[in-house]
């Protein structure tokens, strides 16, 4: 009996604490613990002088990704980091955003910017549609492809491998087509 509350203390409040503290994305599932404002509709920030310009990006991109990708189950809950402080304090480093699984979206201090948002809700949707431990296993050629592409992403030319991700997408959505998109995309 010991052995088995020493093991629910373990898995219920060791491994918790220590993911908070180790494995920084994972704090988008407790923001206001880390300082942020949040509204009721899943946008964090760091002041509530930001709360309009990222409420209107999440919005915006909710009814982009609704309308042109697919429906989005319930509010994902997107923090907005306005500074490196507190996109380091999420682990962002050099990247411009995460998204967590379906547990929430980072976006730092450059990509408060309409096709950034979208691109991190279409990983959020991917999430839903295939699964998280799924999602990480799809071809990357689908997975950014879609992202870029589907965003809107408007640069004509990204880094490696991002631009070959997105052709390939492309290639492969001229032949299946968005209404077979979901469909389609299960079976790779």
């Amino acid at each position: 009996m010991k052995i088995a509350i020493r093991l629910a203390v373990l898995l219920l409040v060791v491994a918790p604490l220590l993911a908070w503290f180790v494995v920084k994305p994972v704090r988008v599932v407790a923001p206001r613990w880390a300082g942020l404002t949040c509204q009721s509709q899943g946008v964090c920030v760091e002041s509530p002088e930001q709360l309009a310009a990222a409420t209107a990006l999440y919005r915006d991109a909710v009814a982009f990704v609704d309308g042109q990708v697919g429906v989005l189950e319930g509010h994902p809950v997107i923090v907005f980091c306005a500074t490196e402080a507190c996109a380091d304090m999420f682990g962002l480093g050099a990247r411009a955003a995460v998204t967590v699984g379906t547990m929430g979206t980072v976006i730092g201090p450059r990509a408060w910017k309409p096709y950034y948002v979208r691109h991190e809700l279409i990983h959020h949707l991917q999430g839903q549609r295939f699964g998280v431990l799924r999602r990480m296993l799809m071809p990357s050629w689908l997975i950014e492809g879609m992202a870029y592409s589907l965003s809107q992403d408007p640069r004509a030319t990204l880094a490696a491998p991002w631009q070959q991700d997105r052709a390939q997408f492309n290639a492969w959505l001229g032949r299946v087509g968005l209404s077979r998109m979901w469909q389609e995309a299960r079976g790779l």
